[in-house]
């Protein structure tokens, strides 16, 4: 298991996106980034017949976020988690989904801090990787600060002392998931009094970040930053976050290099059965910004899902984008 120091830079859980082929390309951009898995339901780990826990051993720090509210379901998929060497739990607070709130979690559990605080409290009383919850700053009509902290200080007290704070409230009815990440206002403040508040806690913020300078600008004030979509769509950025947000003075591979240290995973994944749509896919945005970018994703697009599809259709989209031009 890789102890890291911080949550400082992180990678968020984005469902249907940070599976383990996209987890395994961002770390050849940034060893010291913090990624996480999608969310996972306790019942898909418990009940379903998936492998929903695999990853490989270059994903490190890694955390897994669970969605589930019954502590004894928690504590052995966290069990789990920490036997195959994850670095962290995280419980998801935030995702405001119907399904998911039809299973009594995400963002609904705002409204329950005392459930929230015996889940931790089950999970980080037998595990010794550390449980951090990703929240909301509120729900529907419930986004006063004193909301937040009456959440936050019973599960603080339970054992969590790190909390991701999605700088946006939450409607559980009326806008969908999509909605719910652009339409409710950003309140970075709301964070940064957390912090001012609680600062034996450790507090990263997410939501609506979208460049580095930003980042910086909200580690003056927090302990740590999370970026999503800003990442999936220039995953580039993540090769100056080594050196910008940790300090680590490090060669970084060029984007065409990063293409070809993705050839040996993925024949591997070819030889498994894979299609090389499943690793593509994620790679799509690497030029952004560059000369030849828009036929990279277009050759990608149009050949990587076909059957048979192997490493010479990376090749060729690679030989559409000149190098010396692609910084």
């Amino acid at each position: 298991m890789n102890n890291y120091s911080s949550n400082r830079f992180s990678v968020a859980p984005m469902l249907d996106w940070t599976d383990r082929h996209c987890r395994y390309f961002y770390r050849l951009m940034s060893q010291h980034s913090l990624l996480y898995t999608e969310m996972v339901t306790t019942g898909a780990i418990l009940h379903g017949k998936g492998d929903y826990l695999g990853f490989s051993e270059q994903e490190h720090p890694l955390a897994l976020q669970l969605g589930g509210s019954n502590p004894r379901d928690l504590l052995e998929c966290a069990k789990q988690a920490e036997q195959l060497g994850y670095d962290e739990v995280n419980l998801n607070v935030g995702c405001p989904s119907d399904r998911v709130q039809n299973g009594r979690f995400g963002a609904c559990l705002m409204a329950e801090p005392s459930l929230v605080a015996e889940c931790v409290n089950a999970m980080q009383q037998h595990i010794r990787i550390p449980v951090t919850v990703k929240t909301r700053i509120g729900i529907d009509e419930q986004d006063s600060y004193s909301f937040l902290t009456d959440f936050i200080e019973p599960v603080a007290a339970a054992g969590c002392s790190t909390f991701i704070i999605h700088a946006r409230k939450a409607w559980l009815s009326g806008l969908s998931p999509k909605q719910n990440r652009d339409v409710p206002p950003l309140d970075y403040t709301r964070a940064y009094q957390v912090k001012r508040d609680y600062p034996q806690l450790t507090i990263s913020v997410n939501g609506g970040i979208n460049s580095l300078e930003q980042a910086e600008q909200h580690l003056a004030q927090l302990d740590g930053v999370m970026l999503g979509r800003e990442v999936y769509q220039n995953p580039y950025l993540l090769a100056v976050v080594d050196q910008r947000i940790f300090g680590v003075q490090r060669q970084q591979p060029s984007r065409h290099q990063v293409v070809q240290l993705m050839y040996p995973y993925i024949e591997q994944h070819l030889s498994n059965g894979g299609r090389l749509q499943h690793i593509s896919r994620h790679m799509l945005g690497l030029f952004q910004g560059c000369v030849g970018a828009r036929s990279w994703r277009r050759h990608l697009s149009e050949n990587a899902h076909k059957a048979g599809a192997g490493i010479e259709v990376m090749q060729a989209a690679l030989a559409r984008v000149p190098e010396s031009l692609a910084t």
